[in-house]
């Protein structure tokens, strides 16, 4: 079993869904990504997705759109943010999984084996392309295989049960639910149809592969909801923002860190509330 597997599995016999913070790679620098990973680990993250920054990132909200600007601007690459998981692996031994959230054109630029061949040596476990259809993503996910990474397909509220049982066919490590239509972005509210959305996505696996709930969480009470029904809970826009206000890098580390520790909390209360009926 790969890392991906064995964190699922580890929360899973904990009893709780597995937390996945989400930040952009080279926010405000790659410096502070490096610092950044262990301490997300410390505070109880089991698998960290960490974003590509790219020009056009069609499936983000303002907040996620403006870090990505960010770290284009510190002058993050593709090769320094892969170069940043490796040292952070070596230096720091980080033993959770890392996955990239990557557009298709970061990919293609490099060539889909050589793109994944240097994320499996850096040490990253799978890769989320939003705008690579699965109908499309044929080739990049035989290099995936062949290299050790999952690729992971995102699943929608607008998803058809047909289009859900080619998802379900193709995902490896886990299927990203997305919450709601529309971009990433904090939310007040979770969408009243998750739960239908969840058994939809539970049916056409038959519980083949973990489903992560991803898209507009933003507290910790909001993982709590999310974790009694979820394999695992991502949140991203709501620590992005704490980056973004924060006073200095290190304040920035801080504050998100803080976050991600009560929202551990929160996904280990889900399952225990939801047993006793609340």
């Amino acid at each position: 079993m790969n890392r991906l597997g064995q964190a699922f599995a580890a929360a899973r016999a904990a009893g709780r869904p597995a937390l996945m913070p989400y930040v952009t790679a080279g926010d405000p620098d790659l410096a502070t990504t490096a610092k950044l990973l262990p301490a997300l680990a410390a505070a109880g993250a089991d698998i960290v997705e960490l974003g590509v920054p790219y020009s056009d990132p069609l499936a983000d909200g303002p907040t996620n759109q403006r870090a990505a600007q960010r770290a284009l601007a510190a002058g993050t690459t593709v090769r320094g943010v892969l170069d940043t998981v490796a040292a952070v692996r070596r230096q720091e031994g980080l033993a959770i999984p890392i996955v990239l959230l990557v557009y298709y054109n970061c990919i293609y630029r490099h060539g889909e084996a050589a793109f994944v061949q240097a994320a499996a040596a850096a040490g990253v476990d799978g890769l989320i392309v939003p705008d690579l259809p699965p109908e499309e993503a044929g080739s990049l996910r035989a290099a995936a295989e062949a290299s050790g990474l999952a690729l992971v397909p995102l699943a929608a509220p607008t998803s058809t049960d047909e289009r859900l049982a080619l998802i379900a066919r193709v995902a490896t490590g886990f299927i990203y639910c997305v919450s709601v239509t529309g971009v990433t972005g904090a939310r007040t509210a979770l969408p009243a149809d998750l739960a239908d959305l969840l058994r939809r996505v539970r049916q056409a696996t038959a519980g083949r592969v973990p489903v992560a709930v991803g898209f507009g969480i933003s507290t910790p009470e909001q993982v709590r909801d999310v974790g009694r029904l979820a394999d695992g809970v991502i949140v991203g826009s709501a620590l992005v923002e704490r980056l973004e206000r924060a006073e200095s890098p290190a304040a920035g580390i801080a504050a998100v860190t803080d976050l991600v520790r009560a929202m551990r909390r929160a996904a280990a209360e889900a399952r225990v509330q939801a047993a006793a009926g609340g």
